[in-house]
C-alpha cells in the first residue's frame, strides 16, 4: 500500500451537478476525489439521489421539443463551435485528465484528440442521416425519417473521463435527443468542463445535464420512467445489472462490458513492431482501458520475441512514462492476481508489484508486469485484470491458440501478429471478437467506424459510436403518400 498522505485542503471546490444550465450546489452526501499520482484530495463529489436526476429529467422534457423541432443541420452548428472549443483549450482538458486519472500527458492529450474526432463525426450527419425516398408504385411514395428517441442517459466509467462520454454526447444530442450523463464518481472533473463548453458553443439549457453518484443514480436512471435509453461503460457485472434494469423497464439499453483481449503471436511475427505494439497495448493508459493486451498467446517458437518484449517493458518507467492506477483498491486488486498467478506455477519475467515512486509515496503506481507459462484456467488469464500486467499462455499451433481465445466469456477484441496474410485472415475469420487487429495491438476502430465487442463485453444491439449509433439514438417513421388520384386501388390502400 502506498503511504498515507497527510490530508490538506481540496485543490478544487466541491463538485457540482449541472442541471438546466446552471450548476447546483450539492446537497447529497460528498465523496473524497484523490490523485491517483501523489494520494493528494483534488476535491469532493456528490453523491447524488434520484431527486437530483429527476430535476435533470424535468429540465431535459422542457428543453426537449425546442432542440428536437430544430432540423439536424442547425443543431450541429453547436458541435462544430464546440469542437473549436476543444481545440482551444486542448492543453487544459488534457491537463485535468492527468490530475484526476492519472495518465501522462501524451495519454491525456490523446484522449482529447480523441474526443474532437468523435466531435467531428456527429458535425457530419447531416451528410449521413438523410433518409430514402422512393415510389413503391405508380404515384405512391415512401420515405423514411430518423426522429430522436426522447430523453436518453449515459454512465460513463472511469478510465477515459473526457473521450467515454464523447462516444455518446455528440451524437445523441446532435441527433435531437436530450442528455443526462452520470459520470464515475472517480473522476468527476472532466465532466463540468463539458458541461461549460456545451454552454459555450450555445447548446440550449437542459438539453445536456450531468449528475453525479454512485449506485444510487446508476438504478435511478434504470428506473426512471422520463429517460427512454440508457448506454453504459464499465465491468461485465455491472454492465449485466444495467441492461437487465434497464430493458425491464422497456427502455432501449446498450451496456459494454469487461474485456479479456487476446493477441496471437506467431513464429513468424516482425520482432520489433510486434513486441513493441504488445507492451504499449499492456502498458498504454496503465491497461486501464477495454482494448488492452492482457494475453499474449505465444505459439510455437516465440521465445525470442518474449525476450525482446520483457525488454521493451523495463523501460516503462513508472512514474514517467507510466501513470498510477485509479486507487489504492486496485492497486491491491492488480498485484493480488499477479501474487496469485505466480504460486499457481506461473513463470515471473518482469514484477511491478510494491512499486514506490519518489517523490510520489502516496500515489498508486503498479509497475509492468509480466508472466510466461500461464495456463489458461488461471484467474489472471480469465479475469479481467485492468492493469499493466501481460499472462503469457503458450500454444502448440495457431487452432491451439484460437481455442484458448475462442474460450473466454469476453469477446470485445482480440489480435494476430504475422507475416503471412494468410494465417491473418486464417484467425481473424476465426477469433471470438467484435473488434480484430492484424499486426494492431490496440484494434480500436476510427470514426466513422463504430466500436463494439462480442459476447460478454456487449449487451445490447448495435455499437455505441459511428454509424452503429446512429440507430441507437433515433426511432424510424415510415411515411406513405399518395397525391395521384389515378394510382391503382389494391388491399394495401
Amino acid at each position: 500500500m502506498p503511504a498515507t498522505v497527510a490530508k490538506s485542503p481540496p485543490k478544487y471546490p466541491p463538485v457540482r451537478n449541472y442541471i438546466g444550465g446552471q450548476f447546483v450546489p450539492p446537497k447529497a452526501p460528498l465523496l473524497e476525489v484523490l490523485n491517483p499520482a501523489d494520494g493528494t484530495l483534488l476535491s469532493q463529489v456528490p453523491l447524488s439521489t434520484e431527486g437530483e436526476l429527476d430535476a435533470a429529467v424535468r429540465a431535459a422534457r422542457e428543453a426537449l421539443p425546442g432542440w428536437s423541432g430544430r432540423t439536424i443541420k442547425d443543431r450541429v452548428q453547436v458541435f462544430y463551435r464546440y469542437r473549436s472549443l476543444l481545440e482551444r483549450d486542448f492543453a487544459s482538458l488534457a491537463a485535468l485528465i492527468t490530475e484526476e486519472h492519472g495518465k501522462t500527458r501524451s495519454e491525456a492529450e490523446a484522449e482529447v484528440a480523441k474526443a474532437i474526432e468523435l466531435t467531428e463525426f456527429a458535425c457530419s450527419l447531416p451528410q449521413i442521416v438523410t433518409g430514402e425516398v422512393l415510389e413503391v408504385s405508380r404515384g405512391v411514395e415512401c420515405r423514411t425519417d430518423r426522429l430522436p428517441v426522447g430523453v436518453v442517459a449515459s454512465i460513463a466509467p472511469f478510465n477515459f473521463p473526457n473521450m467515454v462520454p464523447h462516444w455518446t454526447i455528440p451524437n445523441a444530442i446532435a441527433l435531437g435527443n436530450c442528455l443526462v450523463l452520470k459520470p464515475s464518481e472517480l473522476v468527476p472533473l472532466s465532466a463540468g468542463r463539458i458541461a461549460e463548453l456545451l454552454a459555450e458553443a450555445g447548446l440550449p439549457d437542459g438539453v445536456f445535464s450531468v449528475v453525479h453518484g454512485g449506485r444510487a443514480v446508476v438504478e435511478a436512471i434504470g428506473d426512471h420512467p422520463g429517460i427512454s435509453a440508457v448506454t453504459f461503460v464499465g465491468s461485465t457485472r455491472v454492465a449485466q445489472a444495467v441492461y437487465r434494469r434497464a430493458t425491464a423497464n422497456l427502455k432501449r439499453a446498450l451496456a459494454l462490458g469487461g474485456a479479456k483481449n487476446h493477441l496471437l503471436v506467431l513464429p513468424d511475427a516482425d520482432l520489433e513492431m510486434t513486441s513493441s505494439n504488445v507492451v504499449a497495448s499492456m502498458a498504454g493508459c496503465t491497461g486501464q482501458r477495454c482494448m488492452a493486451a492482457s494475453v499474449m498467446v505465444a505459439v510455437g517458437g516465440t521465445d525470442h520475441i518474449v525476450r525482446r518484449l520483457v525488454e521493451h517493458a523495463r523501460a516503462v518507467v513508472p512514474g514517467e512514462n507510466l501513470g498510477p492506477v485509479i486507487s489504492g483498491e486496485a492497486k491491491e486488486r492488480i498485484e493480488r492476481y499477479v501474487t496469485e498467478a505466480e504460486q499457481a506455477g506461473a513463470t515471473l519475467l518482469l514484477d511491478g508489484r510494491n512499486t514506490v515512486v519518489p517523490g510520489r509515496e502516496g500515489g498508486f503506481y503498479v509497475g509492468p508486469t509480466v508472466l510466461d507459462h500461464v495456463r489458461p484456467d488461471m484467474a489472471i488469464a480469465r479475469e479481467e485484470v485492468f492493469g499493466p500486467v501481460l499472462a503469457i499462455v503458450r500454444a502448440g499451433d495457431v487452432d491451439q491458440a484460437l481455442a484458448i481465445e475462442n474460450a473466454s466469456a469476453y469477446g470485445n477484441a482480440a489480435s494476430v501478429f504475422t507475416e503471412s496474410g494468410g494465417l491473418a485472415r486464417y484467425v481473424t475469420e476465426r477469433a471470438s471478437a467484435g473488434m480484430v487487429g492484424v499486426n494492431v495491438g490496440v484494434p480500436v476502430p476510427r470514426e466513422p467506424f463504430s466500436f463494439g465487442g462480442w459476447n460478454d463485453s456487449k449487451f445490447g444491439v448495435g455499437d455505441i459510436t459511428g454509424h452503429g449509433s446512429i440507430e441507437f439514438w433515433t426511432r424510424t417513421r415510415k411515411t406513405t403518400t399518395k397525391w395521384n388520384r389515378e394510382a391503382g386501388t389494391n388491399w394495401m390502400s
